[in-house]
Protein backbone atom coordinates (compact mmCIF):
# COMPACT_ATOMS: atom_id res chain seq x y z
CA UNK A 1 0.00 0.00 0.00
CA UNK A 2 1.27 3.47 -0.91
CA UNK A 3 2.61 5.67 1.86
CA UNK A 4 0.08 8.22 3.12
CA UNK A 5 2.70 9.99 5.26
CA UNK A 6 6.39 10.29 4.32
CA UNK A 7 8.89 12.06 6.57
CA UNK A 8 12.56 12.51 5.62
CA UNK A 9 15.28 13.94 7.89
CA UNK A 10 12.88 16.26 9.70
CA UNK A 11 14.64 18.57 12.18
CA UNK A 12 13.23 21.32 14.38
CA UNK A 13 15.09 23.82 16.55
CA UNK A 14 13.59 26.17 19.12
CA UNK A 15 16.47 28.61 19.37
CA UNK A 16 19.41 26.44 20.36
CA UNK A 17 17.16 23.60 21.59
CA UNK A 18 16.82 20.73 19.11
CA UNK A 19 13.35 19.23 19.55
CA UNK A 20 13.58 16.64 16.73
CA UNK A 21 16.62 15.56 14.77
CA UNK A 22 16.86 13.86 11.35
CA UNK A 23 13.52 12.13 11.95
CA UNK A 24 12.43 9.79 9.13
CA UNK A 25 9.50 7.37 8.82
CA UNK A 26 6.65 6.42 6.50
CA UNK A 27 3.08 5.34 7.21
CA UNK A 28 0.91 3.39 4.77
CA UNK A 29 -2.72 4.33 4.20
CA UNK A 30 -5.61 2.72 6.09
CA UNK A 31 -3.78 2.14 9.37
CA UNK A 32 -4.03 3.26 12.97
CA UNK A 33 -0.48 4.11 14.03
CA UNK A 34 0.62 4.84 17.59
CA UNK A 35 3.16 7.65 17.91
CA UNK A 36 4.92 7.10 21.22
CA UNK A 37 7.70 8.60 23.26
CA UNK A 38 8.46 9.98 26.73
CA UNK A 39 7.62 13.57 27.65
CA UNK A 40 9.81 15.96 25.66
CA UNK A 41 10.58 13.39 22.96
CA UNK A 42 9.20 15.61 20.18
CA UNK A 43 5.83 13.96 19.52
CA UNK A 44 3.65 17.07 19.62
CA UNK A 45 6.24 19.08 17.68
CA UNK A 46 6.24 16.46 14.93
CA UNK A 47 2.43 16.39 14.74
CA UNK A 48 2.22 20.19 14.57
CA UNK A 49 4.72 20.22 11.70
CA UNK A 50 2.86 17.51 9.79
CA UNK A 51 -0.41 19.43 10.23
CA UNK A 52 1.13 22.65 8.89
CA UNK A 53 0.82 24.51 12.19
CA UNK A 54 4.52 25.31 12.38
CA UNK A 55 7.54 25.01 10.07
CA UNK A 56 10.47 22.63 10.37
CA UNK A 57 14.06 23.83 10.47
CA UNK A 58 15.04 21.33 7.76
CA UNK A 59 13.92 18.11 6.12
CA UNK A 60 10.82 17.24 4.12
CA UNK A 61 7.40 15.71 4.66
CA UNK A 62 4.42 14.69 2.54
CA UNK A 63 0.91 14.00 3.82
CA UNK A 64 -1.89 12.66 1.59
CA UNK A 65 0.36 13.22 -1.42
CA UNK A 66 1.01 16.91 -0.71
CA UNK A 67 4.24 18.60 0.32
CA UNK A 68 3.66 19.85 3.88
CA UNK A 69 5.72 23.01 3.36
CA UNK A 70 5.02 24.00 -0.27
CA UNK A 71 1.43 22.73 -0.55
CA UNK A 72 0.23 23.41 2.98
CA UNK A 73 -3.18 24.79 2.01
CA UNK A 74 -4.04 21.81 -0.19
CA UNK A 75 -2.71 19.36 2.38
CA UNK A 76 -4.76 20.78 5.24
CA UNK A 77 -7.96 20.17 3.29
CA UNK A 78 -7.26 16.44 3.61
CA UNK A 79 -6.39 16.18 7.30
CA UNK A 80 -8.06 16.45 10.70
CA UNK A 81 -6.15 17.40 13.84
CA UNK A 82 -7.07 17.07 17.51
CA UNK A 83 -4.39 18.85 19.57
CA UNK A 84 -3.68 17.92 23.19
CA UNK A 85 -5.28 21.17 24.38
CA UNK A 86 -8.32 21.70 22.18
CA UNK A 87 -8.87 25.38 21.27
CA UNK A 88 -12.60 26.12 21.23
CA UNK A 89 -14.87 29.18 21.27
CA UNK A 90 -16.71 28.98 24.61
CA UNK A 91 -19.43 31.45 23.62
CA UNK A 92 -20.51 29.37 20.58
CA UNK A 93 -23.00 26.50 20.74
CA UNK A 94 -21.70 23.10 19.67
CA UNK A 95 -23.76 22.90 16.46
CA UNK A 96 -22.89 26.49 15.57
CA UNK A 97 -19.19 25.82 16.16
CA UNK A 98 -19.17 22.67 14.00
CA UNK A 99 -20.97 24.50 11.21
CA UNK A 100 -18.41 27.32 11.44
CA UNK A 101 -15.48 24.86 11.36
CA UNK A 102 -17.00 22.91 8.44
CA UNK A 103 -17.23 26.11 6.38
CA UNK A 104 -13.62 27.01 7.23
CA UNK A 105 -12.51 23.55 6.09
CA UNK A 106 -14.27 23.87 2.75
CA UNK A 107 -17.18 21.49 3.31
CA UNK A 108 -19.87 22.38 0.76
CA UNK A 109 -23.05 23.97 2.06
CA UNK A 110 -25.18 21.02 1.00
CA UNK A 111 -22.99 18.60 2.97
CA UNK A 112 -22.53 20.55 6.20
CA UNK A 113 -25.74 19.43 7.94
CA UNK A 114 -25.12 15.80 6.95
CA UNK A 115 -21.54 15.90 8.27
CA UNK A 116 -22.67 17.50 11.54
CA UNK A 117 -25.19 14.71 12.08
CA UNK A 118 -22.56 12.08 11.29
CA UNK A 119 -19.96 13.42 13.75
CA UNK A 120 -22.76 14.04 16.25
CA UNK A 121 -23.39 10.29 16.29
CA UNK A 122 -19.72 9.28 16.17
CA UNK A 123 -18.69 11.50 19.09
CA UNK A 124 -21.81 11.20 21.29
CA UNK A 125 -22.75 14.88 21.11
CA UNK A 126 -26.55 14.50 21.01
CA UNK A 127 -27.10 15.49 24.65
CA UNK A 128 -25.38 18.84 24.30
CA UNK A 129 -25.32 19.63 20.57
CA UNK A 130 -27.24 22.88 21.23
CA UNK A 131 -25.42 23.91 24.43
CA UNK A 132 -22.76 26.64 24.66
CA UNK A 133 -19.26 25.14 24.67
CA UNK A 134 -18.36 27.19 27.75
CA UNK A 135 -20.86 25.13 29.78
CA UNK A 136 -19.28 21.80 28.88
CA UNK A 137 -16.93 19.68 30.98
CA UNK A 138 -13.37 18.99 29.86
CA UNK A 139 -14.33 15.53 28.60
CA UNK A 140 -17.26 16.91 26.61
CA UNK A 141 -15.02 19.58 25.08
CA UNK A 142 -12.61 16.83 24.05
CA UNK A 143 -15.44 15.14 22.19
CA UNK A 144 -16.28 18.42 20.43
CA UNK A 145 -12.62 18.69 19.41
CA UNK A 146 -12.74 15.18 17.98
CA UNK A 147 -15.90 16.03 16.05
CA UNK A 148 -14.12 19.11 14.69
CA UNK A 149 -11.23 16.93 13.50
CA UNK A 150 -13.68 14.64 11.69
CA UNK A 151 -16.04 17.25 10.24
CA UNK A 152 -14.34 17.41 6.81
CA UNK A 153 -14.11 13.58 6.52
CA UNK A 154 -10.28 13.73 6.27
CA UNK A 155 -7.98 11.16 4.68
CA UNK A 156 -5.51 11.53 7.55
CA UNK A 157 -6.41 12.09 11.18
CA UNK A 158 -3.87 13.25 13.78
CA UNK A 159 -4.94 12.71 17.39
CA UNK A 160 -2.75 14.05 20.20
CA UNK A 161 -3.81 12.42 23.50
CA UNK A 162 -7.47 12.02 22.41
CA UNK A 163 -8.73 10.42 25.64
CA UNK A 164 -7.55 13.11 28.08
CA UNK A 165 -10.44 14.09 30.34
CA UNK A 166 -12.71 11.21 29.32
CA UNK A 167 -14.24 8.78 31.81
CA UNK A 168 -13.56 5.01 31.51
CA UNK A 169 -16.70 4.36 29.46
CA UNK A 170 -15.89 7.19 27.06
CA UNK A 171 -12.28 5.97 26.78
CA UNK A 172 -13.53 2.53 25.73
CA UNK A 173 -15.97 4.05 23.23
CA UNK A 174 -13.23 6.31 21.84
CA UNK A 175 -10.95 3.30 21.43
CA UNK A 176 -13.64 1.53 19.38
CA UNK A 177 -14.23 4.69 17.35
CA UNK A 178 -10.53 5.08 16.54
CA UNK A 179 -10.33 1.42 15.50
CA UNK A 180 -13.31 1.85 13.16
CA UNK A 181 -11.86 5.08 11.73
CA UNK A 182 -8.79 3.11 10.63
CA UNK A 183 -10.97 1.25 8.13
CA UNK A 184 -11.45 4.46 6.13
CA UNK A 185 -8.83 6.93 7.35
CA UNK A 186 -5.14 6.87 8.21
CA UNK A 187 -4.98 7.67 11.93
CA UNK A 188 -1.87 8.80 13.83
CA UNK A 189 -2.48 8.50 17.57
CA UNK A 190 -0.20 10.00 20.20
CA UNK A 191 -0.89 8.62 23.69
CA UNK A 192 0.80 7.81 26.99
CA UNK A 193 -1.64 4.93 27.65
CA UNK A 194 0.35 2.08 26.13
CA UNK A 195 -2.31 -0.57 26.75
CA UNK A 196 -4.71 1.57 24.72
CA UNK A 197 -2.19 1.86 21.87
CA UNK A 198 -1.52 -1.88 21.98
CA UNK A 199 -5.25 -2.64 21.72
CA UNK A 200 -6.00 -0.06 19.01
CA UNK A 201 -2.99 0.38 16.72
CA UNK A 202 -1.77 -1.71 13.78
CA UNK A 203 1.71 -0.23 14.07
CA UNK A 204 3.71 1.93 16.46
CA UNK A 205 6.52 4.44 16.02
CA UNK A 206 8.63 5.23 19.08
CA UNK A 207 10.77 8.35 19.30
CA UNK A 208 13.15 9.45 22.05
CA UNK A 209 15.23 12.63 22.24
CA UNK A 210 13.88 13.63 18.83
CA UNK A 211 15.04 10.44 17.06
CA UNK A 212 13.05 7.44 15.84
CA UNK A 213 14.19 4.44 17.87
CA UNK A 214 11.69 1.79 16.75
CA UNK A 215 8.85 1.09 14.34
CA UNK A 216 6.76 -2.06 13.95
CA UNK A 217 3.66 -3.93 15.02
CA UNK A 218 3.01 -3.95 18.78
CA UNK A 219 3.26 -7.74 19.12
CA UNK A 220 6.47 -7.86 17.11
CA UNK A 221 8.08 -5.22 19.31
CA UNK A 222 6.92 -6.97 22.46
CA UNK A 223 8.38 -10.23 21.15
CA UNK A 224 11.81 -8.60 21.05
CA UNK A 225 11.85 -8.63 24.85
CA UNK A 226 10.31 -12.10 25.13
CA UNK A 227 13.45 -13.22 26.92
CA UNK A 228 12.32 -11.07 29.82
CA UNK A 229 8.99 -12.91 30.13
CA UNK A 230 8.56 -14.74 33.41
CA UNK A 231 6.65 -17.67 34.84
CA UNK A 232 4.62 -17.03 37.98
CA UNK A 233 3.94 -20.07 40.18
CA UNK A 234 2.13 -20.39 43.52
CA UNK A 235 2.78 -23.70 45.27
CA UNK A 236 2.97 -25.23 48.75
CA UNK A 237 6.41 -26.75 49.26
CA UNK A 238 9.58 -26.43 51.39
CA UNK A 239 11.14 -23.17 50.22
CA UNK A 240 14.73 -24.39 49.94
CA UNK A 241 13.76 -27.61 48.16
CA UNK A 242 11.47 -25.72 45.77
CA UNK A 243 14.08 -23.15 44.85
CA UNK A 244 16.80 -25.79 44.31
CA UNK A 245 14.55 -28.03 42.18
CA UNK A 246 13.34 -25.20 39.94
CA UNK A 247 16.84 -23.72 39.55
CA UNK A 248 18.09 -27.15 38.38
CA UNK A 249 15.71 -27.21 35.39
CA UNK A 250 17.28 -26.66 31.97
CA UNK A 251 16.72 -23.14 30.64
CA UNK A 252 16.22 -21.42 34.02
CA UNK A 253 18.18 -18.20 34.48
CA UNK A 254 16.91 -17.01 37.85
CA UNK A 255 14.43 -18.07 40.55
CA UNK A 256 12.86 -15.80 43.17
CA UNK A 257 10.74 -17.23 46.00
CA UNK A 258 8.46 -15.24 48.32
CA UNK A 259 5.81 -16.28 50.83
CA UNK A 260 2.28 -15.18 49.95
CA UNK A 261 -0.75 -16.01 52.09
CA UNK A 262 0.64 -19.36 53.25
CA UNK A 263 1.82 -20.27 49.73
CA UNK A 264 5.17 -19.78 48.03
CA UNK A 265 5.07 -17.41 45.08
CA UNK A 266 7.83 -18.16 42.61
CA UNK A 267 9.01 -15.98 39.73
CA UNK A 268 11.04 -17.97 37.20
CA UNK A 269 13.16 -16.03 34.70
CA UNK A 270 13.97 -18.19 31.63
CA UNK A 271 17.06 -18.03 29.48
CA UNK A 272 16.24 -16.50 26.09
CA UNK A 273 12.64 -17.10 25.05
CA UNK A 274 12.28 -20.57 26.58
CA UNK A 275 8.76 -21.57 27.64
CA UNK A 276 9.22 -23.55 30.85
CA UNK A 277 5.57 -24.17 31.70
CA UNK A 278 5.55 -27.85 30.76
CA UNK A 279 8.78 -28.92 32.56
CA UNK A 280 7.82 -26.85 35.61
CA UNK A 281 4.35 -28.36 35.75
CA UNK A 282 5.86 -31.84 35.42
CA UNK A 283 8.30 -31.15 38.27
CA UNK A 284 5.56 -29.95 40.64
CA UNK A 285 3.41 -32.95 39.78
CA UNK A 286 6.28 -35.38 40.41
CA UNK A 287 6.99 -33.77 43.78
CA UNK A 288 3.33 -33.90 44.77
CA UNK A 289 3.27 -30.24 45.75
CA UNK A 290 -0.16 -28.50 45.76
CA UNK A 291 -0.36 -25.99 42.90
CA UNK A 292 -2.58 -22.88 42.95
CA UNK A 293 -1.30 -20.90 39.97
CA UNK A 294 0.96 -21.32 36.95
CA UNK A 295 1.01 -18.63 34.28
CA UNK A 296 3.34 -16.88 31.90
CA UNK A 297 3.81 -13.12 32.01
CA UNK A 298 4.28 -12.26 28.35
CA UNK A 299 6.32 -9.17 27.52
CA UNK A 300 4.13 -6.27 26.39
CA UNK A 301 4.55 -3.11 24.38
CA UNK A 302 5.05 -1.32 27.70
CA UNK A 303 7.99 -3.63 28.54
CA UNK A 304 9.56 -2.87 25.16
CA UNK A 305 8.90 0.86 25.49
CA UNK A 306 10.53 1.05 28.93
CA UNK A 307 13.53 -0.98 27.77
CA UNK A 308 14.23 0.95 24.59
CA UNK A 309 13.61 4.41 26.06
CA UNK A 310 15.80 3.61 29.06
CA UNK A 311 18.49 2.58 26.59
CA UNK A 312 18.36 6.05 25.07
Amino acid sequence: MAAMIEVQNLTKYYGSLRAISELSFSIAGGQVVGFLGPNGAGKSTTLRILCGYQPASSGSARVAGFDVFNQSRQMRAHIGYLPESTPLYPEMRVREYLRFRARLKGVSGAQISRRIEQVNGQCWLAEFINRPIGQLSKGMRQRVGLADALINDPQVLFLDEPTIGLDPTQIRETRHLIGSLGEKHTVVLSSHILSEVEATCNEVIIIARGHKVAQGRPRELGAQVAGQSSLIVEVQAPAAALQAAVAALDGVRQVQVHENDGWLRVRVEPQGGNDLRQPLSRLIQQKGWPLRELRREVASLEDYFVKIVAGQ
